[in-house]
């Protein structure tokens, strides 16, 4: 038997979180978790992560892995707060110590590599693999979007983070401190050599066009139709057409929210002296 995914989706952030179930269907991970936040009022809730709570529950399985594909700067991540509803340790790749260097002087409680408050219990590295019942999950650097992006591949599927959207989303952005569009290209690369029929699972969704959400595409229908790069692409022209593209694109709408939490593993900042949590926006002043 294969393992069995499922889905959960958040339509505020075009977010898709994984539930992977294990061959034997008794162990489970998930991946890319998500916090919500509603940034006019500063909100917080769970909803997400207490409905993949409750599918572990009602289903009798047991949850071996919470893992992140990048430490995302467009929506939260829930990590810390299913660890603390569940114990189970939290992974991440090794480059995230690259991305917290990049954008820890921009608030005022930088994160930490190691498992202190906000840190990380596992730093994954390329050719890693985890165990979770009867299945393995095995590790491959996708660096390009981040620093820390790595894609899990487990039996036929892979979970890619941001490194691919679906064929007619195209491919993430490059321009965050570390990103590199040669380096996206290249890994990239190294997912079109996998089998054709080998499941992709991406971690956004934003519906062009107004279709309806879809989240799987295979290693085939990328190859042949990702409006970005496929199988007829230059990599001189993917290049200039990503790095001409990301010059006009704009601030993601919770990047601050999400890079101060998700540097910290999914946890919120400490409470100030009045007890109560603060999200910092650093200003920049024109000349």
């Amino acid at each position: 038997m294969s393992v069995s995914v499922k889905p959960f989706f958040h339509h505020d952030t075009g977010t898709a979180s994984y539930l992977v179930i294990d061959a034997s269907g008794k162990f489970a991970v998930i991946i890319d978790s998500v916090l919500e936040l509603d940034l006019p009022s500063g909100k917080v809730a769970t909803s997400i992560a207490d409905q993949q709570l409750s599918f572990i529950n009602e289903h009798g399985l047991t949850l071996e892995w919470i893992l992140e594909t990048h430490a995302h700067a467009d929506h939260l991540s829930s990590a810390a707060y299913l660890q603390r509803k569940t114990g189970v340790k939290i992974a991440v790749g090794q480059g995230i110590k690259e991305v917290q260097s990049h954008f820890s002087h921009l608030f005022v409680q930088p994160p930490m590599v190691n498992k202190e408050p906000g840190g990380f219990d596992r730093l994954l590295t390329e050719q890693d693999c985890l165990s979770f019942g009867e299945s393995e999950i095995n590790i491959i650097a996708t660096p390009g979007h981040t620093d820390d992006s790595i894609t899990y591949v487990i039996d036929d599927n892979i979970f890619v983070g941001d490194t691919l959207f679906m064929p007619d989303g195209g491919t993430a952005r490059c321009d965050f401190p570390g990103g590199s569009a040669e380096k996206l290209w290249e890994s990239i690369a190294k997912i079109y050599q996998m089998p054709e029929q080998t499941k992709i699972w991406v971690c956004h969704d934003y519906q062009p066009n107004g279709r309806e959400v879809l989240v799987q595409t295979t290693v085939a229908e990328s190859k042949a139709n990702n409006i970005h790069i496929n199988q007829q692409t230059n990599k001189n022209d993917y290049v200039k057409m990503r790095n001409d593209r990301d010059k006009t694109l704009a601030v993601p709408r919770l990047l601050y929210p999400s890079l101060q939490v998700n540097l910290r593993a999914g946890t919120l900042p400490d409470p100030e002296a009045n007890g109560v949590r603060y999200i910092s926006i650093p200003l920049t002043e024109n000349d």
